[in-house]
């Protein structure tokens, strides 16, 4: 099955974060592709270079495509024009205004991919049909 991570996986994964063992049972069944959102490779590169996050010794000097696509065995999804459209179709949630996220979310439902997150708001984006995830 294939599933899309949100940001915050990657960077609980590179970092001494945690993920609940659901989450971690999905990306690591080498049975599912699992892809991350290039909108989440752009977060991840404003983070480390920002020193927003901490990495894991041993992921500090990949090169971030390196570290995604051969360490991780992750696929980046790229965004498309189909899930602009998507994200201009998204309603308004309350408290939850992060365009990165949105575009993200948007990815999971053009996509029909389910969408793994630690953010308990993505929940709120079921009833615009994502298939959501909750790694908490």
């Amino acid at each position: 099955m294939r599933y899309l991570i949100d940001t915050n996986i990657l960077v609980r994964i590179v970092g001494d974060g945690d993920i609940s063992d659901n989450a971690r049972a999905i990306i690591t069944d080498c049975e599912n592709i699992i892809y991350i959102s290039s909108e989440s490779v752009k977060e991840y590169i404003y983070l480390v270079q920002d020193d927003r996050i901490t990495v894991k010794k041993q992921f500090r000097s990949l090169e971030v495509f390196d570290l995604i696509e051969n360490t991780l065995g992750f696929n980046v999804k790229y965004v498309a024009k189909e899930h602009l459209r998507t994200l201009v179709k998204l309603p308004a949630i309350e408290n939850h205004r992060d365009q990165n996220d949105r575009l993200i979310i948007a990815q999971a439902i053009t996509e029909k991919m389910p969408l793994i997150s630690s953010d308990g708001k993505f929940s709120k984006y079921r009833k615009s049909g994502l298939e959501f995830i909750s790694s908490k």
